[in-house]
């Protein structure tokens, strides 16, 4: 098919869940688009939906209730282990852009969870630590998210959860083969 033709109108199936939609657009990229890595779409919109899925629990069922974020959380959780830590350090332990820790970094301090500090080595950089407020809770809200965490990886072995562990390490290390695009 080319890009300037029109689409083929396709039967699509009533009561399509995640994996036989998955069937159903590797056989359509495969047939109409000429797609040849088909599995490659699987494990990717396979890793994307799990990470989707078990993040939204987390954030629906212990971080919004207590008027936080998933993101919130990442930032208090590597500045309560990490800590006092630079901004910079920050973004990059979290994964989350310098402007998003900033901006994160501003409601949290306003919560009276963080404190903001200049940098005493360099007075362009800023230190971010946790304030007594945001160590209680942090350490409240982790041990709640450690049992969800602990209830979502027990549908697996531990020798599963560790080959896991090694399978998601080995996708995100070894991608010299192409340009990766990414905060870090």
């Amino acid at each position: 098919m080319t890009d300037d033709a029109a689409p083929v109108p396709v039967e699509v199936p009533d009561g399509l869940d995640f994996w036989s939609f998955i069937e159903l657009a590797n056989r359509r990229l495969s047939t109409e688009y000429g797609s040849t890595h088909e599995l490659a779409t699987q494990v990717l919109l396979t890793l994307n939906r799990a990470s989707n899925v078990v993040t939204y629990d987390l954030e629906s069922s212990i971080h919004r209730p207590r008027g936080l974020s998933w993101s919130a959380f990442r930032l208090m959780f590597v500045t309560w282990l990490a800590g006092p830590v630079e901004s910079k350090t920050a973004a990059k332990l979290t994964g989350m852009s310098r402007a998003a820790v900033s901006n994160l970094t501003k409601t949290l301090v306003g919560s009276g969870l963080m404190e903001r500090t200049p940098d005493e080595r360099d007075g362009r950089s800023v230190q971010l630590s946790l304030t007594e407020k945001g160590r209680s809770e942090i350490g409240e809200i982790y041990r709640e998210q450690n049992e969800r965490e602990h209830a979502w990886a027990s549908v697996l072995t531990e020798p599963e959860q560790r080959i896991l562990v090694m399978l998601l390490d080995k996708l995100i290390t070894n991608r010299s083969q192409f340009d990766v695009r990414g905060r870090n």
